[in-house]
């Protein structure tokens, strides 16, 4: 059975640093798919880059960092803030407000790149806890997007909804930077049959990341993702490169 892979950069649009880092590990190595942060404002030379390149580009759902789009609700705090935490931020959440939001940021989407996501995930995974997993899944069945999911549960959920996922998930974002030159290499060589995804944060670090839990881990992400090294060795195991949108 072939072996094929995403490997998916959050954090588009997150800084300057992140963004451009994220199309370096495109051009240079396996990074094939990008997550843009659509309530934050990205340089249009770096959004100019990613609407143009052969780059997969999907909506990070995002309420959990900075402000909403659609205005104080049930998704934001006293500062109109969205609230940080993620449980906490979907234990509040009005079904109505994240419905409301998610439609904001998809119409941000549209306008700035003029064409549809090629899936839906979301920061911090807000996405895995309701009812903001009932309103993305929905969303994603309505626009015929394919979705994340980070476990068993989540995927069978998505399936059994009719929604395009992978097989299989690999990534984390701790302490210390997960993918790793080492880690790289080991998760391609035990790459199981199907569609497997990588999330990854690559990217380059700078001062809008200095207040940030995974700021300088980004860096060593983008050398154990984003060289020619990992590129070869990914076909030299015969590994299939793909996005989202070739589900």
């Amino acid at each position: 059975m072939t072996r094929r892979l995403i490997v998916n950069a959050d954090d588009f649009g997150l800084t300057r640093g992140v963004s451009a880092g994220i199309l370096a590990a495109w051009r240079h190595g396996i990074v094939t798919s990008a997550t843009l942060l659509a309530t934050i404002v990205v340089e249009d030379d770096l959004l100019s880059a990613a609407r143009d390149a052969g780059l997969g580009l999907g909506l990070h759902v995002n309420l959990t960092l900075g402000r909403p789009l659609s205005g104080r609700s049930s998704l934001t705090g006293a500062d109109g803030r969205f609230v940080r935490d993620a449980r906490r931020a979907a234990a509040r959440a009005a079904a109505a407000d994240v419905e409301r939001e998610l439609e904001a940021q998809l119409d941000r989407f549209a306008a700035l790149v003029g064409r549809a996501p090629t899936h839906l995930d979301t920061h911090h995974h807000v996405g895995l806890h309701e009812p903001v997993a009932g309103v993305v899944l929905a969303a994603a069945r309505r626009f015929g997007l394919a979705v994340r999911s980070q476990n068993a549960a989540a995927r069978a959920r998505a399936r059994a909804a009719g929604l395009r996922t992978p097989d299989h998930f690999f990534g984390e974002s701790g302490p210390g930077a997960y993918w790793t030159p080492a880690t790289t290499r080991a998760r391609l060589a035990a790459l199981p049959p199907g569609v497997s995804e990588f999330m990854a944060h690559p990217g380059w670090y700078d001062a809008g990341l200095a207040g940030s839990r995974y700021g300088r881990q980004r860096e060593t992400e983008l050398v154990g993702l984003g060289t020619p090294a990992a590129r070869a060795t990914a076909a030299a195991l015969g590994i299939r490169l793909c996005h989202f949108g070739d589900l």
